[in-house]
């Protein structure tokens, strides 16, 4: 396996930048999200980020098209890009999820051209975890901690040193032009890190189809205080709104926005009818959602267990909780 020193790695860095914006994780204060790449910039390889890498595919506002009304109306969306884009250091859940996006946005007939463009440009370069954090759950809901199903090349934290091994086309490229960079080490890959969280999500999807209508969500609901910290928060969650904003008396643009299902006007329909009233209706929705609804629809599950929403919602929120929750309800036959 190849290998850099951890001394050497701004170096390798700043190779990394020559070949498109490279993206670290780094913390401010008590934020941390993946930024571009700059000499002076403090990286921070030790945590997982507060906001995942979804923002840089999926822009928490984003220009949809400009439009023009006049002797000729004209719709001009915004020119592509062309440069590569290089997360470093995503950890394994994220590419899971990134994993789940892909499902959404290109598959099933409909293609997103906004996030396409930019998922083609993306080089992912994903940070086995040595350590999990009392928030994690990512390997009882189908994540390898160590190497990410999905990544173009992984990362391996090896003591002083960290080491690379390429999984795709892409990540080949990536590791020849860095190759100067890298030397051959002898260690060995981190075992799988122990996780204090245990998460039995075992036949959880056969037990959900059957508990629409049950108690459980009244309870499981009394805490959320409708803020969506959970929401967008999520490396999944992929709710947008649309809206115009006119510059001009004819002219103007089209954007989305990153919404909630768990808003209270998300499921509002234009007759004043909403489909989902109450707290209860929108906490049952996001919890089916992230463990039955996409499951049945996509062979797997919509929480890649990073634990961000346990970690910041402010009423206590648990979904791991949920889910073992569920042990101990019977459903019928």
């Amino acid at each position: 396996m190849k290998a850099v020193s951890k001394e050497k790695l701004p170096a390798l860095l700043e190779e990394l930048a020559k070949e498109g914006t490279l993206y670290v994780p780094s913390s401010s204060g008590d934020m941390s999200r993946f930024v571009p790449w700059k000499s002076d910039i403090q990286i921070d390889l030790d945590h997982n980020t507060t906001m995942s890498l979804k923002g840089i595919l999926f822009p928490q506002t984003e220009v949809l098209y400009d439009y023009k009304f006049g002797e000729e109306n004209t719709v001009e969306p915004p020119p592509p890009g062309s440069e590569k884009i290089i997360v470093f250091g995503v950890r394994p859940c994220d590419v899971q999820a990134i994993r789940c996006l892909d499902e959404v946005f290109l598959t099933r007939t409909y293609v997103d051209s906004y996030y396409k463009e930019k998922r083609e440009r993306l080089i992912i370069i994903s940070l086995g975890c040595t350590v999990a954090e009392d928030t994690c759950f990512c390997k009882d809901m189908g994540v390898n901690p160590v190497e990410a199903e999905g990544a173009d090349m992984v990362l391996f934290d090896l003591d002083g040193e960290y080491g690379f091994e390429e999984k795709t086309d892409k990540g080949k490229e990536i590791a020849k032009k860095i190759a100067s960079q890298l030397s051959e080490t002898s260690k060995k890959k981190p075992e799988a890190p122990s996780f204090s969280l245990q998460v039995n999500s075992k036949g959880i999807v056969e037990k959900l189809q059957k508990m629409f209508e049950r108690p459980i969500w009244e309870e499981v609901s009394q805490k959320c205080i409708g803020c969506n910290t959970c929401a967008y928060l999520c490396p999944t969650c992929h709710c947008f709104d649309i809206n115009s904003k006119n510059t001009e008396a004819m002219k103007g643009y089209k954007y989305r926005t990153w919404d909630a299902c768990l808003g209270k006007d998300y499921a509002l329909m234009a007759g004043g009818h909403d489909v989902r009233p109450s707290k209860v209706e929108r906490i049952r929705n996001r919890y089916l959602h992230k463990l039955l609804f996409f499951q049945e629809r996509y062979g797997m599950f919509l929480c890649t267990g990073c634990g961000r929403c346990l970690r910041e919602c402010p009423a206590g929120m648990n979904i791991a909780g949920f889910i073992n929750q569920l042990e101990g309800v019977t459903v019928d036959g």
